[in-house]
């Protein structure tokens, strides 16, 4: 950093505080002519990208009032849009509230009824019937106020809020109504992060960052403060296309790809030929993260790209806790990592002891990006300062971190347990399996008997693949009924929905 920045940096944090908003700042003033952001508009650098939101601030507190401790919600996808949003709200002391684009329109309006935001920005695809003040980020020739009429007002700069706004994500509500996680980033989180990003992933200052998941996911927020922070470009489209990212790579020589397991698999789809189409020698990294990396995948992917990949592990109440590097992938399949630098992780057992290596626990994390509480006040259990991630998992004689499943996703099967993960990367690891997975159903005999959709990759008889279970694994964790599907029910950031499989 030069050290005519230093005075600049130092008037920012404290007009802003530990914000996003002192994140785009400082990275204007270190970065000032690097892209920051390339979608389907072009290109802005860190100082436009500066500029625009401060002007955009200023109108947001002239034209609606927004203020410290006002709430604005944003519904966006994957743009530039979604940052100014985030970034000129954040400047005014804002409280931001990101709502899931792949909600149904009545599951979008609920949320915003119950948290009653003062104003809504979002793209013009999403016509949500709600009474509030609203603000195009993205429009297709519509009518209305959007960011650009804001970028270009005159309205003075607004003043500086008296305290930093919260950041509230969504929780993927895969196993029931999503909460809202409130939290306020810590420098401390963030430079622990960064430190183990560079260190095991190789991210590097200035590379491009292709992000992939959704922005309002914990997974893709954490990396666009990455990039923020790293001066990197982010590289954005507003849907996932495996081949457009391919040649997104290779046209902005990308450094770094975020994705979730499922566009992984996406990727390897289209095969050797068509991969080797494209340059992809800038790339040094692809972080996967927000659902389970099983090894079968991994280890393909590896062979296809590389040694390359990095799982990270962690979930919107505690931001990433573990990293696993591709050489720990290998030695230990199915793992994901070691804690973070600031980051710490226990194994504890039904009195809250603390459980030795190769022993089945609940899974606590600590460090600098846990979250607070929900904004309905309640919490999950914290002990000694690490809070409950609700997963169950053990730690090997290295430190590494294996999750064995949900608390809540846990089969008793003839009093036997079973973890659906286990069974999971079992079945996909038969060459004619493509994606998997394992639930429960009530049976007279023996409790619960275990259920597998399957989607295949080829022809495959399912007693085929329950002989297979039978051969890797104890007897009992064989599923009594394998059900091949074309495709299995996920949420935006590729976590399978439970629920509806049991439904079926």
């Amino acid at each position: 950093m030069r050290p005519s920045h230093l005075l600049p940096i130092e008037r920012v944090l404290r007009q802003w505080g530990q914000s996003m908003a002192a994140l785009g700042a400082v990275a204007a003033i270190r970065y000032p002519d690097q892209p920051a952001v390339i979608d389907e508009l072009g290109s802005l650098t860190y100082r436009e990208l500066d500029e625009r939101c401060a002007q955009q601030a200023a109108e947001l507190h002239t034209q609606y009032g927004i203020v410290a401790r006002s709430k604005v919600a944003v519904l966006c996808r994957n743009h530039r849009g979604f940052l100014e949003a985030t970034l000129a709200a954040s400047r005014l002391g804002a409280d931001v509230l990101f709502v899931n684009t792949e909600f149904a329109a009545p599951q979008q309006k609920a949320v915003l009824e119950k948290h009653r935001p003062d104003l809504l920005i979002h793209d013009e695809e999403f016509a949500i019937d709600a009474d509030l003040p609203r603000v195009l980020a993205w429009r297709n020739g519509s009518e209305g106020t959007n960011l650009d009429d804001l970028a270009s007002g005159d309205a003075p700069p607004p003043p500086a809020p008296d305290k930093p706004g919260h950041i509230t994500i969504l929780t993927s509500g895969t196993t029931g109504t999503p909460k809202a996680a409130p939290r306020a980033p810590t420098a401390i989180g963030l430079i622990g992060l960064t430190a183990s990003t560079l260190d095991r992933i190789g991210l590097r200052s200035g590379e491009p960052m292709v992000i992939c998941p959704p922005l309002f996911h914990g997974l893709g927020l954490l990396n666009s403060m990455l990039a923020l922070f790293l001066g990197s470009p982010l590289v954005l489209a507003r849907r996932f296309d495996a081949a457009a990212v391919l040649a997104s790579i290779d046209r902005n020589r990308a450094g770094s790809v975020v994705a979730v397991p499922v566009m992984l698999q996406r990727l390897l789809d289209l095969g050797p030929t068509a991969i080797a189409e494209y340059d992809l020698s800038s790339l040094r990294a692809v972080v996967s993260g927000a659902s389970a990396l099983g090894p079968a995948l991994a280890e393909r992917f590896i062979a296809q790209f590389g040694p390359i990949l990095t799982d990270a592990y962690g979930s919107s109440e505690i931001g990433i806790a573990t990293i696993a590097t591709s050489a720990d992938l290998l030695a230990a399949p199915g793992t994901v990592g070691r804690p973070c630098l600031g980051s710490s992780v226990r194994i504890l057992g039904e009195n809250d002891e603390v459980l030795p290596a190769g022993e089945t626990g609940r899974i606590f994390a600590g460090g600098g990006l846990v979250f607070g509480g929900y904004s309905d006040g309640s919490s999950k259990t914290t002990v000694d300062g690490r809070m409950s991630t609700g997963d169950l998992g053990h730690l090997d004689e290295a430190g590494r971190l294996f999750v064995d499943g949900r608390e809540d996703d846990m089969i008793v099967s003839g009093g036997e347990n079973v973890y659906p993960v286990e069974v999971e990367d079992c079945l996909m690891s038969h060459p004619a399996v493509v994606d998997a997975a394992v639930v429960g159903t009530p049976d007279e005999e023996f409790g619960q008997r275990l259920i597998a959709y399957v989607v295949p990759a080829g022809e495959v008889a399912p007693d085929e693949l329950i002989q297979h279970v039978r051969t890797n694994l104890a007897r009992y964790k064989a599923p009594r009924e394998i059900i091949l599907v074309e495709d299995l029910p996920r949420n935006a950031t590729g976590k399978v929905l439970r629920n509806q499989l049991r439904k079926t």
